[in-house]
């Protein structure tokens, strides 16, 4: 009786040091989200064709992330253009070292008209050279997306 006993206690101490393993593997900012019925980024300007926005909840990389407070993240979509993503009510920011890592989204997508301003702003916190900065002339239609919640994967 006494093994079976520490055989059980031995395999709830391991099932319960996975769960924290796999809880420190993420972390979530602004709502809590699940991870289910997520699509991929690339597929979100399909679904917004049409329609002026979409409550949608979407994966994918960060590809660059604002480097002075974490206040927008970028995610690639297709044919080489990428989506500028904002945090509802500058509510929550992420890392300034996330670029690269997976994230689960869930808020509202949306084509938004970008001022040359607004995108020289972005490139100043994204870290741009003057001369990157100053080559920004004209306003960009482009995929935009407001997140109320966000899950990082810490991997």
């Amino acid at each position: 009786m006494k093994k079976v006993t520490l055989i059980v206690v031995f395999a709830l101490s391991m099932a319960g040091l996975n769960l924290v393993n796999a809880q420190d593997k993420m972390s979530y900012f602004g709502e809590k989200i699940s991870q289910d019925g997520a699509m991929p980024v690339q597929d979100l300007a399909d679904k917004l064709s049409g329609a002026d926005t979409i409550h949608a909840k979407i994966s994918g990389t960060v590809s660059s992330v604002c480097q002075k407070k974490g206040c927008w993240i970028k995610m690639d979509l297709k044919n080489g253009e990428s989506m500028m993503v904002r945090f509802t009510d500058y509510a929550f920011f992420l890392p300034k070292d996330c670029a690269g890592k997976k994230v689960i989204l869930d808020g509202m997508g949306f084509v938004t008209k970008t001022s040359v301003e607004e995108l020289r702003h972005y490139a100043e916190d994204a870290g741009k050279s003057k001369e990157e900065i100053s080559a920004i002339v004209k306003p960009e239609h482009q995929m935009s997306f407001e997140a109320s919640g966000v899950i990082l994967y810490n991997e």
